[in-house]
């Protein structure tokens, strides 16, 4: 049998090797794509977007509508993904103590930026590996006794109700929830039912900025507001915000903050961040810990000492947040909800039934419908694999589309098409 480095030596080995650098190379060697100049934006806006498009490798017959899972790096951000693995692989560093992981250090060259970018202070932001992270790290951190209250809508993310569910389990401690109408008429309407389900033993308010199934914004910045005045501790799952809408963590006044900067801002998959307010760092427990968990003068670093982690990808998180600044978030923001109102406009004219809001403040780049009697599992299935459209929804009948920014008005058109076709089948 051979051994691995025997293997490597004969011409299989070789040529596997080569295969493995082949899509590397092909990346450096193909031509590099511009952003447009800010003037093609302002003479023809769908001409800039339509630029903006070949930033992204999706090929051009798919039509891809769920960012609110994964959204897609674009060539800037693959490119210093790989430009780091080149560079960090080397093993060269000056220090030799240094070597390319994350997970012990501070990494301030990537968190500085994504600090100027969600509106807080360096010493206020941790780099974890996602949301899920972030959500655990908030539920498990807090100071808790059984019976305590923790307060969340009846439309989480698993990741962010099972941690707390975890702890119900474990310790006692009770999950409430109010339920969020389908759709909720406007902000007041959600401060009222939050404000109901308040009891003097809730400790916590755990709710989305916008949440997984419907897509609605919450009216954080008065939630948090309504939290401080009873001194009850505000935190947010933030998965959706980053790069689908303008974000200033001190603005919105929340204690705890999570996020997945995979989705919006087409960022690598194992980014996120967790924002914990100073005068919440040292009331907060670490929930995975390696050296440096207990030392205060660390301030939020403390929370992303996790061990060996991938510094390429941090890499493309810098590159993801200069993209989303040379473009501009009030840019970005504007389509995402220009696309979104188009899209929902054209579904409740063909019958949909809109779980997003109204009011058009909470709602941004994600439209939820239902449409029975379709069946998601079905029409998601046959749009993919007969259409190369892509959708993602819930059962029975639900339909999330997202709208992220690249996608041009004909993406939606198809689609538009596809699902008036699938549906005539249905009828038929």
């Amino acid at each position: 049998m051979l051994s691995r480095r025997n293997f490597l030596g004969t011409t299989a080995g070789l040529t596997a090797a080569l295969a493995l650098r082949a899509p590397l190379a092909a990346q450096e060697s193909a031509p590099q794509v511009r952003l447009p100049e800010p003037v093609v934006y302002e003479r023809n806006p769908e001409a800039y977007w339509a630029a903006i498009r070949e930033l992204f490798v999706i090929p051009h017959d798919e039509v891809y509508l769920n960012n609110g899972t994964n959204g897609s790096c674009p060539r800037p951000v693959l490119q210093a993904v790989f430009d780091n693995y080149e560079q960090t692989e080397k093993m060269d560093q000056a220090d030799p103590e240094d070597y390319p992981i994350w997970g012990y250090g501070p990494w301030n060259q990537y968190r500085d930026p994504l600090a100027d970018f969600v509106g807080c202070s360096r010493d206020e932001l941790a780099l974890t590996r996602n949301c899920t992270e972030g959500d655990n790290y908030i539920a498990h951190g807090i100071d808790m006794k059984a019976g305590d209250e923790v307060l969340m809508s009846d439309q989480e993310h698993p990741s962010g109700e099972q941690p707390w569910l975890l702890r119900a389990k474990r310790y006692g401690i009770v999950v409430k929830k109010f339920e969020l109408p389908k759709p909720p008429r406007d902000a007041a309407q959600i401060l009222n039912l939050i404000n109901d389900a308040l009891t003097p033993r809730t400790r916590v308010i755990f709710v989305s900025h916008i949440t997984t199934v419907t897509g609605v914004v919450m009216p954080v910045k008065e939630i948090c507001a309504l939290a401080r005045s009873k001194g009850i501790i505000s935190g947010i799952d933030g998965a959706h915000v980053i790069g689908m809408m303008r974000l200033s963590l001190r603005d919105l006044g929340c204690d705890l903050y999570s996020s997945s900067p995979h989705k919006w801002l087409q960022a690598p998959k194992g980014t996120g961040f967790l924002y914990v307010r100073d005068d919440m760092i040292d009331r907060m427990w670490s929930t995975l810990t390696t050296a440096g968990w207990d030392d205060p003068k660390l301030r939020a670093e403390r929370f992303q000492r996790i061990g060996s982690s991938n510094v390429p990808s941090l890499a493309g998180l810098r590159a993801a947040l200069e993209l989303a600044n040379q473009i501009g978030m009030q840019r970005i923001e504007r389509r995402h909800r220009q696309m979104c109102d188009y899209i929902l406009g054209e579904m409740v004219k063909r019958g949909a039934e809109s779980w997003t809001s109204p009011d058009p403040a909470l709602r941004c780049a994600i439209a939820s419908v239902n449409v029975p009697p379709l069946q998601i599992g079905d029409m998601e299935a046959t749009l993919w694999k007969q259409h190369k459209v892509r959708i993602r929804g819930g059962g029975p009948s639900k339909i999330r589309l997202s709208t992220p920014y690249y996608l041009l008005k004909p993406d939606l058109d198809r689609f538009l098409a596809v699902f008036d076709a699938y549906k005539r089948a249905k009828a038929g």
